[in-house]
């Protein structure tokens, strides 16, 4: 009864851009690296999914990856169209005897011709050779170009380079209890005006059917002015926070998910940039505390963050606070 009263007594939002029906929901709502856990259908692949953004959000290696086999497809392609024209149209080419050196000729010979260097030893010979060749030297000034522009835009677009602990807490704090997290930026960027957002999404029974309910959770300190070290975001669990009656084992079944929002301006950009994660309720660990992950450097003139050590925590009796907040 205590626990349906302090639902009462809380207010849930319904503004977070996902439903309340729990049972239409596939796993966590948003993904560790921010992205929403959804996929879309209905209309054709080409018209919901922007090239773009693909693109433009792929990671290095995939991305490094996609330019070479592109590049090696359209290669391919045009010695294909060369070989079946016939080698003996490039004028200068060394064929030799076998197919497979013929077609070697002609891929180097399109290599040449889609990158526009032209050494000079072959030269297409013949109208339908030369007009192949000029198709091909426009379709790879237009790739190059739009390839520049992928590779300024991903070196270029504002990110905030947050690393997040991959584990949330449920410390002793204060006369209490809190739920903590841990970030810090590994890059060698400065962030200033650093605002922070979290919102608990709970999973409960309600008139015999699981509806998922969105409670704003209360931080001590939601806004620094830098983020120059680390900084743990601190959630007090109060008789005002919707998980002052929830046991661990509550917390288990009610399937929680918490999801973080941090705003920043990156002075290095001149702009804001945010960056988005989430724990599901496996990635709690309850009666712990993190420990400190910087120090004085020994010459003590610097000081040195390990960012390997940001979930580094160790385990703590909560016993003396059970019956104080969260129970045990």
């Amino acid at each position: 009864m205590a626990i349906h009263n302090n639902r009462q007594r809380l207010k849930d939002i319904d503004n977070t851009g996902f439903g309340p029906n729990s049972s239409i929901e596939g796993g966590r709502l948003v993904n560790p690296d921010g992205t929403s856990n959804l996929r879309k259908r209905g209309i054709p692949i080409w018209e919901r999914m922007s090239v773009y953004h693909t693109l433009l959000r792929m990671g290095r290696r995939k991305f490094g990856l996609f330019v070479l086999f592109l590049y090696t497809a359209v290669n391919l392609f045009f010695a294909c169209i060369y070989f079946l024209t016939g080698v003996e149209h490039l004028v200068g080419g060394d064929g030799g005897a076998s197919y497979f050196e013929k077609f070697m000729e002609a891929f180097f010979f399109s290599s040449q011709t889609l990158t526009t260097v032209g050494y000079g030893r072959v030269a297409p010979s013949g109208m339908l050779t030369n007009s192949i060749a000029s198709i091909e030297s426009l379709i790879g000034i237009l790739i190059f170009a739009i390839m520049t522009g992928l590779i300024y835009g991903r070196f270029s677009r504002p990110r905030a380079y947050l690393l997040f602990s991959p584990n949330i807490l449920i410390s002793p704090f204060k006369d209490g209890k809190a739920l903590m997290l841990r970030m810090a930026t590994y890059k060698n960027n400065n962030l200033t005006d650093v605002e922070a957002q979290i919102t608990l999404a709970l999973h409960v029974k309600e008139h015999d059917r699981t509806v998922t309910k969105f409670y704003p959770l209360d931080l001590e300190l939601s806004k620094i002015t830098s983020l120059a070290l680390n900084w743990t975001l601190v959630h007090h669990i109060t008789e005002d926070s919707p998980l002052f009656h929830y046991t661990k084992q509550q917390v288990m079944e009610t399937r929680m998910e918490v999801m973080v929002t941090i705003k920043a301006f990156d002075d290095h950009f001149s702009n804001v940039v945010q960056q988005r994660t989430s724990y599901t309720w496996k990635q709690v660990v309850y009666g712990a505390k993190f420990l400190p992950m910087f120090e004085r450097a020994d010459n003590g003139e610097y000081t040195i963050l390990e960012l390997d050590k940001i979930n580094h925590h160790e385990l703590v009796n909560m016993d003396q606070y059970q019956n104080k907040t969260v129970g045990a």
